[in-house]
């Protein structure tokens, strides 16, 4: 599940509940599917998202433990490909949202959950816990196309992105920090989410027009746009 609650102009959305890795499952999923959707109606000029966790992780990505309870291997890869189509409108309505948005990565983001960590528009993170990881290549699993154009849009280091998708490395705030995935590193949850904060006010008090924020956003990242069946829209200037 998630929590969802507004402080002044920020909406901070909180993944909570009894799994302490904030694994994405079909409740995860839905949870943020509602709150974005939510999100996307009551935005005003000047509304601002912060997402962020409790505890050691992020999120460690999809839940795979649920998917391999499955009855059947086929079943239990029927389950696996659900999550991926779960997630994907997820981070479409990321990308679609009309506000900016703020990740404050409270420890560790693999898989699933470094996408959507990176989904934001600026990524804040724990520096003196936690890793960013994408373990597809070490657990034997294809990536899903949105994952890799989502990659590819926001890794500008080629070197970077083979490291951690082709060789498994696991990544500290500091090191992505100097490769430009993560904003700024920070010594604690709580100042990483303060952090978050502070640029979060500062962005509300531009007051951007929200759709056509949005519209910028996604002319910035046309793989991931295409990837997520995203279109741009017609804006009709103010002048």
């Amino acid at each position: 599940m998630c929590s969802l609650e507004k402080r002044g102009n920020v909406w901070v959305l909180t993944l909570v509940g009894d799994d302490p890795q904030h694994r994405l499952n079909p409740t995860l999923i839905d949870s943020l599917a509602s709150a974005l959707s939510r999100l996307a109606s009551d935005a005003t000029p000047g509304s601002v998202l912060l997402t962020t966790a409790n505890g050691k992780f992020f999120s460690n990505g999809f839940d795979l433990a649920w998917a391999r309870a499955a009855s059947s291997s086929a079943a239990a890869t029927d389950r696996l490909q659900f999550l991926v189509d779960s997630l994907r409108p997820v981070i479409a309505a990321l990308l679609s949202l009309p506000m900016p948005t703020i990740a404050a990565v409270n420890g560790h983001a693999s898989a699933a959950g470094f996408i959507l960590a990176i989904s934001h528009d600026y990524v804040l993170m724990r520096g003196d816990r936690g890793v960013l990881y994408m373990p597809e290549v070490d657990l034997g699993l294809p990536l899903p196309d949105y994952f890799t154009a989502m990659m590819r849009s926001k890794m500008r280091s080629p070197a970077a992105l083979r490291d951690l998708v082709l060789g498994g490395a696991k990544m500290t705030a500091a090191e992505a920090v100097k490769v430009g995935i993560v904003d700024s590193a920070h010594d604690s949850e709580e100042r990483t989410v303060e952090a978050a904060m502070r640029v979060g006010e500062q962005l509300a008090r531009r007051k951007w027009v929200g759709d056509v924020y949005a519209e910028i956003r996604k002319s910035l990242y046309p793989i991931a746009c295409t990837a997520l069946a995203l279109t741009q829209k017609a804006i009709v200037s103010k002048i």
